[in-house]
């Protein structure tokens, strides 16, 4: 009976073995199998997926930087304009209200030609100033006189030469054409605003220091003199005539009476 039994659990432990062991054989098989497939076809199609991923985000950043562009630049058209509107009227300076009435008229214009060709792209553009924007208007709004002008002026130079640095790299490397277009006709403007108000600051800083005073009045004291030396020479060469046709006159006077006294005789 003991024979029997050993025998038994020998033959259980021998068939175990021989099903662990084809389980093993079975699960190496389907590895292997499906590491075929992952280098093979699946890898493929990861890379390739993931090659037009790239492209396409690339494709679109150029994209979004010209409407980013296109964006800030109707952003800051409509600042300028604004800010334009209450330097003309508050300006201590007529340089600064011309400068202001300036940013109303051409900044208008190029609003105008930019919402004309996002409106041809199905392009929204933005059409109210935004917080930041808003509250430039306002603090300029609360001041007066010189402190007006002196903040307004540094404003427009801080402005100024960030539109010329992003209109000129749009002009120069923007991926849409109308867009590029845009910014390469309207950079000469944006340039000689720049150069218009950093006249406007050298000219206010020269001013502050006095020298501009000295020159003007050195200036007025040139043209007083001219004008008086003028006034001097006209006098004396009417005094001159005159006393020429004085002089003609009492001779004429002189040898008419002459000839008459002489004739009675």
């Amino acid at each position: 009976m003991k024979k029997i039994t050993l025998g038994a659990a020998l033959m259980l432990l021998a068939a175990c073995a021989l099903l662990a062991a084809a389980a093993t054989a079975g699960t190496g098989g389907i590895q292997n199998t499906n590491s075929g497939k992952t280098e093979g076809g699946t890898s493929a199609n990861a890379n390739a997926k993931a090659n037009a991923n790239a492209n396409a985000t690339r494709g679109s950043a150029k994209m979004s930087s010209d409407t980013k562009f296109a964006m800030e630049a109707a952003m800051g058209g409509m600042a300028e304009v604004e800010m334009g509107r209450v330097a003309a009227q508050k300006g201590a300076s007529d340089e600064v209200r011309q400068f202001g009435q300036r940013m109303v008229d051409d900044h208008s214009k190029a609003n105008q030609d930019l919402m004309q060709v996002a409106s041809a792209k199905g392009l929204s553009l933005p059409t109210a100033l935004d917080a930041k924007h808003q509250a430039d208007v306002q603090k300029l709004s609360a001041l007066s006189g010189d402190k007006f002008d002196k903040e307004y002026v540094g404003m427009m130079i801080k402005d100024h030469k960030e539109d010329v640095a992003a209109f000129q790299k749009e002009s120069a490397g923007g991926a849409d054409a109308d867009i590029k277009s845009f910014a390469a006709r309207t950079l000469p403007v944006v340039q000689d605003h720049l150069q218009m108000i950093q006249r406007i600051h050298d000219k206010m800083a020269l001013r502050k220091s006095g020298n501009l005073k000295t020159t003007t009045n050195a200036n007025a004291g040139a043209g007083m003199g001219a004008n008086m030396n003028s006034n001097m020479n006209s006098n004396a060469g009417g005094n001159a005539n005159s006393n020429r046709g004085k002089s003609n006159k009492n001779k004429n006077s002189n040898t008419g009476s002459n000839a008459n006294s002489n004739s009675n005789m």
